[in-house]
Formats: structure tokens, sequence, C-alpha cells
């Protein structure tokens, strides 16, 4: 015979804090209720289901047999219930979240965060936006360690199979170097014309994206001469002064280096670089990632 029966989770709750304890005290002090409440509801239950689960007596209590069998049950429904409030919380917390965008330089270009965030916020204005610098170390600007949700980054990506993207920008690639320099006086340069030029890198860590501002892959007569490593605007401003290098730089970010005593100048013949949106492939259908990647989209179509 079927049992007519829909038991609630707060039934098999109590049923299963009596079961573990095996005492009506110490489960309703578990349970944060009173005693007599607990006996009440354990009594309603075995009268719905029409079988004693527990055997009371002065020793104390006991499953019957009824009781040990409904047991394990009870666990897999309350833990699959657990499971399933769990992922019902995370798809909450993804709708109304903070969406944590991670950056090694602020992307200036003509009020873009600000263009997109508005956009954004439109969209969902429960959202909080918290944006984090990281190091020129770290290439992914944070989505490698899971520091970022989204991040600005500069193409090639390590480990670019991880990640998807939005190309934001595609810039030139200027060689940034200090007005003094013989080269300055020039406006027609070539990567052959800066072979012999010590070079300003990025750190080590950084891998392909080093190689990417050295322009490994187009120069001409193998890797530069390597005049100081640098992880950050002011200290590559620093090292250009002081005439320890020169280094290339996109046209987008020329405005932070070439304060007082340095100079860029345009490189023939030399591939752009990519200036995009990124976050982790396996990201890809959270609402606010998908959310914030159509706003950077429609933001850098209007932007020339």
């Amino acid at each position: 015979m079927a049992m007519k029966t829909d038991v609630h989770l707060r039934d098999l709750r109590y049923f299963l804090a009596v079961a573990e304890e095996l005492h009506f005290t110490r489960a309703a002090e578990r349970l944060y209720v009173s005693q007599p409440a607990l006996s009440k509801q354990i009594r309603a239950l075995e009268r719905q289901l029409g079988v004693a689960l527990f055997l009371r007596d002065r020793q104390g209590v006991v499953l019957t047999p009824a009781g040990t069998e409904l047991l394990p049950h009870a666990r897999r429904v309350l833990a699959a219930w657990e499971e399933g409030a769990a992922a019902v919380e995370r798809a909450r917390a993804a709708q109304r979240s903070t969406l944590v965008v991670g950056m090694s330089t602020s992307p200036g270009r003509g009020g873009l965060l600000p263009a997109i965030r508005s956009r954004f916020t439109a969209a969902h204005p429960d959202a909080a936006v918290r944006l984090r610098q990281v190091s020129w170390e770290d290439p992914t600007a944070g989505l490698a360690d899971g520091e970022a949700d989204v991040a600005f980054v500069w193409l090639p990506l390590p480990d670019a199979g991880r990640y998807s993207w939005t190309v934001v920008a595609e810039e030139p690639r200027l060689v940034a170097l200090p007005d003094s320099h013989p080269l300055a006086a020039r406006t027609d340069l070539t990567l052959a014309d800066l072979a012999d030029e010590p070079f300003l890198a990025l750190p080590a860590a950084s891998g392909v994206l080093r190689d990417h501002w050295l322009a490994l892959d187009e120069r001409p007569g193998g890797p530069p001469r390597i005049g100081a490593e640098i992880a950050g605007t002011e200290e590559t401003y620093e090292a250009l002064v002081a005439g320890l290098g020169i280094c290339l730089v996109a046209l987008g970010n020329a405005p932070l280096i070439t304060l007082g005593g340095v100079t860029t100048r345009p490189v023939h013949g030399l591939s752009p670089t990519r200036y995009a949106l990124a976050w982790r492939t396996e990201d890809s259908t959270r609402p606010l990632i998908q959310a914030y990647a159509q706003a950077c989209r429609t933001v850098a179509r209007r932007t020339p």
C-alpha cells in the first residue's frame, strides 16, 4: 500500500536528531525546540507513517526496525535538500553579489571604465563592482588565482585555453624613450633601429606577455639586452628618465609615461597590441560576467 503522505523536511530533521542522540532532551536542545514540542512532532510523524519509529522506556530510546530502515533515507533526503538550497543560494548570490574587476593599470581610454560601469549597473542595479589593482607580475590581472571575476588584460594571455575574452581596443605599440635619446629625433623608426638598445622588461613571471612587450617574435637578430625590469608605471617612467633602457608601450598608455623627459615614437611594421576584458571560461555562464562583458562590448563599439 502506498503511503498517502507529504512528510515535511522539518519532521525528517526532528526524526534524525532523535535517531542520532537516542535521547529526546538532547535532541530538543540540538534543535532549539522544547522537548514536549519535539515529542509531539515525532508522534505526529509516526501517526502519518502508520508505524512506530522509536521505542521509549525507562532505559532510554531505541530505534524500531522501521526507524532503522528510515534513517539512511532521511539522511539522503536532507543532504540532497542542503545541496539544492546551496545551489539556489549560489545562483542568488551570482545575481546580486559583487563583481571583482582586476587590472594592472587603469584602462583610461576615454572614460572606458565609468561608461562600462554605468551600463552594467543599469542592467544590474543590485550588483556591486569592486576594482582590484594587480601587479604586473600577474599578466592575468587576478584571474589565474581567482582574485578577480573579470579582468582588463593585454593579449596574449598565458595558459590561454583557460580564458575567454572580448577585445576592447587594438592599438599600435609605440617605443618610449628619453627626450635626449638620439633616436628621439627620428620619426620613421623600425624594430631593426631598436635592435641594439637595452630594453625595459616586465617581470619574468609575466611569461608570454613579457615576450610580447619585447616584440620577441618580430624583432630581427635575437632577443634584446635587458636594461632593467619594470613592475609598474612609475618604475617604467623612472627607468626611462634614468636612461636604463627603452620600452614598447600601447598608444592608450602613452600618456601615463610621457611626463617630463620621455617621448614616444611610432615603430613601422610592428603589429598592434590588443587590450581585452577576460574571464575564466568555466565562469562564462555567470549572469554578472555575461552582463559586464556585454556592457564592455557595447562601449568598445562606440569608442573610436
